[in-house]
C-alpha cells in the first residue's frame, strides 16, 4: 500500500511540473499579456479550493481510494487540454478542470496516507510528500530539457499525461478503503475548535513556501547584489533541503511526536529566515534559506495527518478544511508580502513571514498525539 500512495504522490509533483515548465510555451503560442496569464492561473486555484470540499464529502461516502484514483486520472488527462487550448478562454477552462482535479487528488491522497499511516502503525506522510517534492524537481529538470529541444507542448503533455495515466491506474487498483458507512450529512457537520489552529499552521507555511519561491531570488539579487544567476540558488537550497527534510521527517516524528515536531520545525523555520535576512553575505542568507526548507519539510505533513484523526471530524472534512486554508495561503502570500515590502522594505516583509512561522510553535499545542 506504501508504494502504492508514494506513486500516487510522484505522479502529482510530476504533472505540476510538467505543466509549469511550459508555461511560457502556452504563453507565448497564445501571445498572453503577463496580466492575462495571471488571471487565468487564477482558475487553477479557484477549481481547487472549489473541488476541495467536495472531495471532503465524497471521500466519507465512497472511499479516499475512489476520490483518490479519479482525480489522480482527471489530473493526468487535464495536461492535453492546457497544451491544445486555442484561446485564453479554453485555457482559464481547462486551468480550473487542472486545479479541480488538483485539489481532489491532494485530499484522497492524504487521506489514503493516513489511512496507510493507521494500517502500518508507523509514520509515512513525511516520506510520500518527499516523493511529491521529487517528482516536482524530476518534471522540471525534463520539461525544461524537452523545452530547451524545442519539442512542441502538445507534443511533451499528451505523452506525459499517458505514461502518467499508466502509473495512476497501476498505482489505483486496491488502495484501502476507508469511507464512513454512516456519513454525517453536511448540514450537521460541527468543525472543532482544533481544526483552526491546523488551518492556521497550513495558512502561515503554504504562504511562507509561496514566498520563498517567489521572493528569495528577488531579495538575493536587489538586496545583497548577488546577480541573477546566484539568485536563483536560494530557492534551490530551500526546495533540496526540503526534500532531504522529508525524507527524515517520518524518524523526527515518531521520535518527537507530531506536536512536539511542529514545536521544534517551527522555529527552525522562522530561525532560518530570520537569519537569512539579517545575513551580511548571500553565502549566508542561502544557508538561511536551507534552514527554513529544513523547517517546513514536515510541518505540512504532520498537519494533514493530524487533520485526518481529529476526534468527532470525519477524515475528508478536516482534511479540505486544513488543505483549502493552505491553498488560500499560497495563493494570496506572495502578493501580500509584495504588498508588505512596498510599505516597509522586502527585508522588514520576510521578517514577518517568519513570525507567522514561528507561531506553528504555539499553534501546535491544539495537536493530540493519538
Amino acid at each position: 500500500m506504501r508504494v502504492r500512495v508514494s506513486l500516487i504522490f510522484l505522479v502529482h509533483g510530476l504533472v505540476v511540473a510538467t505543466w509549469v515548465s511550459r508555461i511560457p510555451a502556452v504563453q507565448d503560442a497564445l501571445r498572453l499579456s503577463p496580466a492575462t496569464l495571471g488571471l487565468t492561473l487564477l482558475m487553477a486555484a479557484l477549481g481547487s479550493l472549489v473541488s476541495m470540499p467536495l472531495a471532503g464529502v465524497l471521500i466519507d461516502r465512497e472511499g479516499s481510494g475512489r476520490v483518490t484514483a479519479q482525480g489522480s486520472a482527471l489530473f493526468c488527462l487535464s495536461l492535453p487540454l492546457l497544451a491544445f487550448a486555442p484561446d485564453p478562454w479554453w485555457l482559464g477552462a481547462a486551468l480550473f478542470v487542472y486545479g479541480a482535479a488538483a485539489g481532489a487528488m491532494d485530499i484522497g491522497m492524504n487521506a489514503q496516507a493516513v489511512a496507510v499511516e493507521d494500517a502500518h502503525g508507523r509514520s509515512i506522510m513525511a516520506s510520500v510528500h518527499a516523493l511529491f517534492s521529487l517528482g516536482a524537481m524530476a518534471g522540471s529538470l525534463a520539461g525544461g530539457l524537452l523545452a530547451g529541444m524545442e519539442v512542441h507542448p502538445r507534443v511533451h503533455m499528451s505523452w506525459a499525461a499517458a505514461v502518467l495515466l499508466v502509473i495512476v491506474l497501476a498505482s489505483a487498483r486496491n488502495l484501502i478503503e476507508d469511507h464512513s458507512h454512516a456519513p454525517m450529512p453536511p448540514a450537521r457537520i460541527r468543525i472543532p475548535a482544533r481544526v483552526a489552529g491546523l488551518a492556521a499552521i497550513a495558512f502561515a507555511f503554504f504562504l511562507a513556501e509561496g514566498a520563498m519561491g517567489d521572493w528569495t531570488g528577488v531579495y538575493l539579487n536587489d538586496t545583497l547584489g548577488s546577480g541573477q544567476g546566484v539568485a536563483a540558488l536560494g530557492y534551490a537550497a530551500f526546495s533540496a533541503v526540503m526534500v532531504v527534510g522529508r525524507m527524515v521527517g517520518d524518524t523526527a516524528i515518531e521520535r518527537l511526536g507530531r506536536r512536539r515536531t511542529l514545536q521544534v520545525f517551527s522555529i527552525v523555520a522562522a530561525v532560518g529566515l530570520a537569519a537569512a535576512m539579517a545575513a551580511p553575505t548571500v553565502w549566508l542568507a542561502l544557508a538561511g534559506f536551507g534552514l527554513v526548507g529544513a523547517g517546513c519539510s514536515v510541518i505540512v505533513p504532520v498537519c494533514f495527518a493530524a487533520a485526518g484523526r481529529i476526534p468527532g471530524l470525519s477524515k475528508g472534512v478536516g482534511l479540505a478544511a486544513v488543505t483549502g486554508s493552505g491553498y488560500v495561503g499560497l495563493l494570496v502570500g506572495p502578493p501580500l508580502v509584495g504588498f508588505a515590502a512596498q510599505a516597509f522594505t522586502l527585508q522588514v516583509a520576510l521578517v514577518l513571514v517568519a513570525g507567522m512561522m514561528a507561531t506553528g510553535a504555539v499553534l501546535a499545542r491544539t495537536v493530540r498525539e493519538e
